[in-house]
């Protein structure tokens, strides 16, 4: 693994605050089920009287051996019990937890939609080579991968004792979410937050990587404990809002290129990863035209710049190029 190093200062790593984790995981953590109440999604035809029952027999997992099996990063055979929207409940060998549907391999070869229920259905009673990804007893909370066991064991305990923050190193997109894009890293998994893939907005990660594509990024965080890297593809490149009062003032006229339209107005791009807002009342609409008779995305126009604010990485725009 060939690794870059670049400097970066505690406050730079803005994945320390819990909050943004939160949203990197909202997907998942959604759907996770805590290990004290999987009897109560175990099958999708139980009834309410046999999913009652199957909790007053809910055993615990094995704690210890679920540990050794982290800390080891073994492969395990384990069988799929249940299903929910989330993903796979699966036990055996002491073992019991989740497995999200992002995590399964063939979740890539099936639609995100309303089959979801059906495909992951398929998979109750099958036999899963899995790796323990996330282990926390406090939370009852156990989540395997099935992507993760594609490795050797071993693999994640290396690579974690390799990896720091600010190293530059590459992977390939295995999972595409509407939060960001999940990269492995050769064992590991890392996330790309959507708030990390552009100095511009992104509407849709897919708009910005593709699935299967080798990206070079960087490390933002590590976390062994729960197994989470953090990383970043806008970090490598300059930010262009450092240098936007250099390039534009307000009152200039500029070429830029239409990238959305909403209910308010329409985007536009100046420059790669600048990006500014051309409110409704700064388009010349006539005789109850809407945005979208006159704009469309890629249309090429020219618009006056009424605001550069870089601090808060905000551009104002106006298809009126004569000022008031």
């Amino acid at each position: 693994m060939v690794v870059k190093r670049q400097e970066m200062t505690r406050d730079d790593n803005h994945t320390n605050d819990d909050g943004w984790w939160a949203s990197v995981l909202a997907d998942e953590e959604r759907h996770s089920v805590p290990i004290k109440s999987t009897s109560q999604v175990m099958s999708t035809n139980e009834s309410m009287d046999n999913r009652e029952a199957s909790m007053e027999k809910s055993v615990q997992p094995d704690w210890i051996q679920t540990r050794m099996v982290y800390d080891q990063d073994k492969i395990v055979q384990l069988g799929v019990t249940g299903c929910n929207r989330g993903g796979l409940l699966v036990e055996g060998q002491g073992l019991q937890g989740f497995v999200p549907f992002s995590h399964l391999v063939a979740m890539n070869s099936h639609p995100d939609g309303d089959g979801r229920m059906e495909f992951l259905s398929t998979y109750i009673g099958r036999i899963l080579d899995l790796k323990v990804i996330e282990c926390v007893p406090e939370e009852g909370r156990v989540v395997f991968s099935e992507r993760a066991a594609k490795s050797e064991s071993g693999c994640r305990t290396r690579l974690f004792s390799e990896l720091s923050v600010g190293q530059t190193i590459k992977g390939d997109v295995t999972n595409i979410t509407e939060f960001g894009v999940f990269i492995d890293l050769g064992g590991v998994e890392g996330l790309i937050h959507i708030s990390e893939l552009s100095w511009g907005r992104v509407v849709h990660p897919a708009d910005i990587v593709g699935l299967g594509e080798t990206l070079e990024v960087m490390v933002i965080d590590v976390s062994p404990e729960r197994c989470r890297v953090a990383l970043s593809l806008k970090r490598l490149q300059p930010n262009p809002w450092e240098t936007v009062r250099d390039r534009y003032l307000v009152n200039d006229i500029v070429p830029a290129t239409i990238t959305t339209i909403v209910s308010f107005g329409a985007f536009a791009r100046l420059e790669e990863g600048l990006e500014g807002l051309i409110h409704v009342s700064e388009i010349p609409l006539e005789n109850g035209q809407t945005i979208k008779e006159i704009l469309a995305p890629g249309a090429k126009v020219n618009v006056r710049i009424l605001q550069v604010d870089s601090t808060h990485q905000r551009l104002g725009l106006s298809l009126k190029l004569e000022e008031k």
